[in-house]
């Protein structure tokens, strides 16, 4: 068995790389972070002529039929370079479709989203610490020819760059995906800590959505659905964790104290070791856990709940770490390295934290 990445993998690797470097390097991403959305048109449809947003949807809606190792590849890269691109969130949509939508619903949104006409996201649930169904509290009415939606929903990723919002409610006893386009809802900002990545918050008075826009979800379904959020979520982990590893290292070869490279005390070199072995470690869970997502979906649901529990802690532990070996100056807002540990503070949370992750491995281990 070949636990490897095949070549064209490594070349789809190499080109998000460049376009890391040549595109969206860190002074853009900077200049992204203080607009209100966070957004880029014109890197937005590069994305889509290279064929990242399609690598999920299948050949038949315009996609190019990859699978989730693929996506993977590309999360990771981005997330090396903190790119705000909603490109998690519109392959978080696209399963959604893929499993809750018809086949009009798919006919009719997946070839736009392969191919950039529009931006989607997705809010699953109302409590951002709380992951069951009885977090979704956005109640959906039936009414003539559809349905009436009031509430709102928080923390909904790019909600201020999206075309169409697919929101979690619950309609009685039932949940379902209702299909939002922005200028149906009222969003606000969400402040929070990582500018790279915006939320928003929705809220919705009294809205009628036809029935063609409601997508049936069952509890299966959401489970699955907050499984593959975090395979996305956990990707971006590894690409980011990396990256503040290797800057962290970097700088240890260059900051000189007492008349060496303070990467020459033990005390530093030993952390650093330890920082890439966590990293490492979850990469390994995640590639895994990716694996499974498309070759065996009753492993999933175990094989993210280790890398996800995993990555919480040890991408927060080397974000501050990594803060303190670069000493006082790590704290400015010049240097970058704080903009991974923010990066860390987002994601910890985010489709479960270690403590239900690692609850759920046990639960689902039989203890």
């Amino acid at each position: 068995m070949n636990f490897g990445f095949t070549e064209e993998q490594e070349l789809l690797r190499d080109q998000v790389s460049r376009f890391m470097t040549e595109q969206c390097p860190m002074a853009k991403v900077r200049e992204l972070m203080a607009t209100d959305n966070g957004f880029d048109q014109g890197l937005w449809q590069q994305a889509a002529d290279l064929g990242w947003l399609g690598l999920t949807v299948p050949e038949a809606y315009g996609g190019l039929g990859l699978g989730w190792i693929d996506l993977t590849v590309v999360l990771e890269e981005t997330a090396r370079g903190l790119c705000p691109l909603p490109i998690a969130s519109q392959a978080h949509s696209v399963a959604a479709i893929l499993r809750c939508g018809s086949e009009v619903q798919k006919s009719n949104w997946l070839p736009t989203m392969a191919s950039g006409e529009a931006v989607f996201t997705i809010g699953l649930y109302d409590e951002p610490n709380w992951i069951d169904p009885q977090a979704i509290t956005l109640e959906a009415t039936p009414s003539d020819g559809g349905y009436t939606v009031s509430g709102t929903k928080p923390f909904v990723p790019h909600a201020q760059a999206a075309d169409y919002l697919l929101l979690a409610a619950r309609c009685a006893d039932k949940l379902g995906l209702v299909a939002l386009e922005r200028g149906q809802v009222t969003i606000s900002n969400q402040p929070q800590m990582d500018r790279t990545k915006p939320m928003g918050r929705v809220t919705l008075d009294n809205l009628t959505v036809a029935e063609e826009n409601f997508l049936p979800m069952s509890e299966e379904d959401l489970s699955y659905l907050t499984d593959i959020g975090a395979v996305l979520v956990t990707a971006e982990m590894v690409g980011a964790a990396e990256a503040a590893l290797y800057m962290t290292s970097d700088y240890a070869k260059e900051r000189i104290q007492f008349g060496k490279p303070i990467g020459q005390y033990q005390g530093v070199k030993h952390r650093l070791a330890d920082l890439y072995v966590d990293v490492e470690s979850f990469k390994s869970l995640l590639y895994y856990a990716a694996w499974a997502a498309d070759e065996a979906p009753d492993e999933l649901p175990r094989a993210i709940s280790l890398a996800k529990g995993y990555a919480s802690d040890a991408f927060a532990e080397l974000g501050i770490d990594g803060i303190g070996l670069h000493g006082a100056i790590g704290f400015t807002a010049e240097y970058d390295v704080q903009l991974y540990l923010k990066r860390s503070k987002w994601a910890r949370p985010i489709f479960g934290d270690s403590d239900y992750h690692l609850e759920r491995v046990a639960t689902l281990g039989g203890l």
